[in-house]
């Protein structure tokens, strides 16, 4: 099984920036897939983006496309997202998740599909 432990959220001003961080536990995590998603009050959880087992592909939706950048150190067990020009629209808790199918066709970006989760992060960005 893998544990995954989200940090580096907070609060900050509309315009602002964030460095979310997931680490992983287990001697897998160059196999899996993973993904950042979040979910606002009243809202259900939502794909922010995705990066396949290498890194060689990553996947974002429109609402955050070029201004998040997802990375991952295989090396290290981490994964990461880089969140710039945050908005209001942003404010939810973010959670990791990892999925075992390992493939560089694509990036999964169902909620469903992935096998393990963080507690997740919360991200508030004021007005």
């Amino acid at each position: 099984q893998v544990q995954l432990v989200e940090s580096g959220g907070g609060l900050v001003h509309s315009g602002g920036s964030l460095r979310l961080s997931c680490a992983a536990s287990g001697r897998t995590f160059s196999t899996y897939g993973m993904g950042w998603f979040r979910q606002a009050p009243g809202k259900e959880r939502e794909f922010v983006a995705g990066i396949n087992y290498s890194g060689g592909r990553t996947d974002y939706p429109d609402s955050v496309k070029g201004r998040f950048t997802i990375s991952r150190d295989n090396a290290k067990n981490t994964v990461y997202l880089q969140m710039n020009n945050l908005k209001p629209e942003d404010t939810a808790v973010e959670y990791c998740a990892a999925e075992r199918r390992m493939s560089g066709a694509y990036v999964e970006r169902r909620a469903g599909e992935y096998d393990y989760w963080g507690q997740g992060t919360q991200v508030t960005v004021s007005s």
